[in-house]
């Protein structure tokens, strides 16, 4: 039986999501529409040779908080400014690499794009693109992290409705 090393270890990014452009001008819900939920969109960032859509995320630098770290990913891995809404929650799960077993957490935030261009995403990903939520959804490459957009979703739709009480 082997034995490996065992590595405990937690990183962050999360939810970045914008009005869908039909949305962009302002009006929460277009005239004669009925649904109660505002349509929006969400990036993803992905790797073209293995197929990989996930959500952004990574390690902590020294000092920074699990806040700071997100907010640091998000950003750099999307090429978009953000601000941070909320915490959504956190996936854990386990892997070996060069004989060490790691155990690792992510921790999720709700994140507004206010600015920036995905086009002005780092080297870690060679793609990141919008995508509508249930289309996210379809092509985000682990479970957990569609379990992470759909609590984002439930999340997103509540602050945009107080967003539009408070004007």
């Amino acid at each position: 039986m082997e034995r490996y090393q065992t590595i405990r270890a937690y990183s962050a990014g999360g939810v970045v999501f914008r009005l869908a452009p039909s949305q962009a001008t302002g009006d929460f819900q277009p005239k004669g529409e009925t649904s109660e939920q505002t349509p929006v969109e969400v990036a993803l960032v992905g790797r073209s040779q293995q197929g990989l859509w996930t959500l952004p995320k990574g390690t902590p630098c020294s000092g920074e908080t699990i806040e700071q770290v997100a907010v640091r990913e998000v950003q750099e891995e999307t090429g978009l400014e953000v601000h941070l809404i909320s915490y959504i929650g956190a996936i854990s799960y386990s892997f070996i690499h060069d004989q060490i077993r790691y155990y690792k957490q992510v921790r999720h935030f709700l994140f507004e794009a206010t600015g920036g261009d995905i086009a002005l995403h780092d080297s870690e990903y060679d793609r990141v693109a919008w995508f509508s939520l249930p289309e996210a959804c379809r092509r985000i490459s682990y479970a957990n992290e569609a379990n992470i957009l759909s609590q984002a979703e439930e999340i997103v739709q509540r602050w945009l409705q107080r967003q539009q009480r408070e004007g």
